[in-house]
């Protein structure tokens, strides 16, 4: 059988390569990572959606069950300066290309948790003497912002591993949407879902990719105005179909038409700023 390992955030994107692997017949070692990120609300989605599709591993196609586990990193976010981790400053508002997303970027993020990745894939190449898949959901709305999800980075980071490991060759990368962006995820995930069997609102709703959750009246609700919920309903906008997972602001939970109609106009906004046709 097909072995890979996953890095699963718990986000729209590795939540769908998920779908991807299971459907393409993978069996699925998916590690998440709690570093102190104060959306820790995506590690809870992240174990639901596991527990959704392990729960109907056999009732359609038949894919094998996934084994997940939380790496938790204790005492790495108060050595960490990012907006995002605990104690950093507020994660900026805005589009996903604006310069203050910078702040978000976590310093070395994608190479701490490779490095993990990677021994434990190995780990399985070894002991099951074949190829072993190291899988990542980063994409091209990626690249402005976070150097660690460009190509450039990859490459650099696997010839690193395979300079420091024996049979080194059994572990591959394997990264299906670095030239897309998410509105090609989406599509992607529409396409498993059916493969699969899958109801496409019960996995999307079991994701978290906001940068900004909300607790009110009892759970957790995504914000919709940080650059990571912009773009994901960007996404959803042009995929014509509603999203799934619940959204709020300050003054608590909006319906889908309050949220999409800012980031229709934060999409809009940016597009006179930079002065696209």
């Amino acid at each position: 059988m097909k072995q890979a390992v996953l890095s699963l955030s718990g986000g729209m994107d590795s939540s769908t390569l998920l779908l991807h692997l299971l459907a393409n017949d993978y069996k699925v070692t998916a590690l998440s990572f709690d570093y102190g990120q104060k959306h820790k609300v995506e590690l809870e989605r992240a174990q639901q959606l596991v527990d959704y599709l392990n729960s109907n591993s056999k009732k359609y196609q038949n894919f094998e069950k996934i084994t997940y586990q939380v790496i938790k990193l204790d005492g790495l976010p108060e050595l960490l300066n990012s907006a995002l981790v605990t104690g950093g400053d507020e994660v900026p508002e805005g589009h996903y290309e604006q310069s203050n997303m910078k702040a978000t970027v976590v310093p070395n993020r994608n190479k701490i948790f490779s490095s993990i990745i990677q021994g434990v894939a190995l780990s399985i190449a070894n002991e099951t003497e074949s190829p072993v898949k190291i899988a990542m959901g980063i994409h091209a709305g990626d690249h402005a912002i976070y150097p660690d999800c460009r190509q450039e980075f990859r490459d650099a980071d696997y010839k690193a591993f395979a300079e420091g490991n024996w049979d080194s060759e059994r572990v591959l990368s394997y990264t299906p949407y670095l030239e897309g962006d998410k509105f090609d995820i989406l599509k992607d995930g529409e396409v498993c879902c059916e493969k699969l069997g899958i109801d496409f609102d019960e996995v999307y709703k079991r994701t978290n990719t906001s940068y900004k959750p909300i607790f009110t009246s009892n759970k957790w609700y995504s914000d919709y105005k940080s650059a990571s919920s912009v773009e994901r309903i960007e996404a959803f906008i042009k995929l014509g179909r509603p999203d799934p997972v619940e959204y709020a602001d300050e003054k608590g939970p909006v319906d889908w038409e309050t949220a999409k109609i800012y980031v229709e106009q934060c999409l809009y906004e940016w597009v006179v700023e930079k002065g696209i046709d």
